[in-house]
């Protein structure tokens, strides 16, 4: 494992992702973007290298990890459920790694 410290990794670590969650503003989405941050944050605190939320507007809600759109509220059909925003990720980090309950739900 890589040396840390509390300002974060040394500057010789590879880069980790990166999730943006973009969330219209006017549509009062604040609190659904940074709970399902929250929930990246708590089930991949080892791999992310950040989280960001992105204001917008007119009706914009979509997350991309490293600028590929993973999740598009209009083009999926709404907000992802949790286990699938998770298993998303998963499959883009680490495709073998077991979520628990959540896979086997």
């Amino acid at each position: 494992m890589a040396p840390t410290s509390c300002y974060g990794p040394r500057m010789t670590d590879a880069p980790k992702p990166r999730i943006v969650i973009t969330y219209c503003r006017q549509c009062q989405w604040l609190l659904r973007a940074a709970w399902m941050a929250q929930e990246l944050l708590s089930t991949f605190a080892e791999d992310l290298g950040e989280v960001t939320l992105k204001p917008a507007t007119g009706g914009a809600f979509a997350i991309d990890l490293d600028g590929e759109t993973i999740w598009e509220r209009k083009r999926d059909g709404g907000f992802p459920d949790v286990k699938t925003l998770k298993q998303l990720v998963r499959d883009h980090l680490d495709p073998q790694r077991d979520l628990g309950h959540l896979d086997r739900a």
